[in-house]
């Protein structure tokens, strides 16, 4: 699986322009760096298999307090091949290749789900229910 991060640049490639949805994620992740100043390896990324897009990944924002939060989302055509697992299991190993005790987490809807399921897979523990600002309920998992 190939990790493409998404920069300002990155939208200037005719292979991105062509493909609406891959140009909208990668619009709304540059705006959520807008909010969150990420820096690199703290970006969005865009997953390509075979020359074809399958999905998207990305750090939620720069490490705080030893915690980074992590998010991920196969393109629906690619759903249930293990795409997502790869590319969370990819955040992961690079966040810990950053900071070996940096804790990873992640935010899922409250019900089991192919998003649970993973987190499992990739041995993350649920740490509570919380109520996000944007989001409401939700559910939260870590790798510690």
């Amino acid at each position: 699986m190939k990790f493409i991060a998404i920069t300002e640049n990155f939208l200037q490639d005719p292979l991105i322009r062509k493909h609406e949805r891959v140009l909208s994620v990668c619009g709304s992740v540059l705006d959520m760096y807008k909010h969150t100043r990420q820096s690199s390896p703290w970006l969005g990324y865009l997953c390509q298999i075979d020359k074809q897009w399958v999905g998207t990944c990305a750090f939620k924002g720069n490490p705080q307090q030893g915690r980074v939060e992590i998010a991920y989302f196969t393109f629906p055509e690619y759903e249930g091949k293990g795409y997502a697992t790869a590319m969370a299991a990819r955040l992961v190993a690079m966040a810990k290749s950053e900071d070996p005790h940096i804790e990873v987490f992640a935010q899922t809807l409250p019900v089991n789900n192919a998003s649970t399921h993973i987190l499992q897979k990739l041995g993350f523990k649920f740490l509570k229910e919380i109520v996000h600002s944007e989001d409401g309920l939700v559910w939260e998992w870590s790798s510690h």
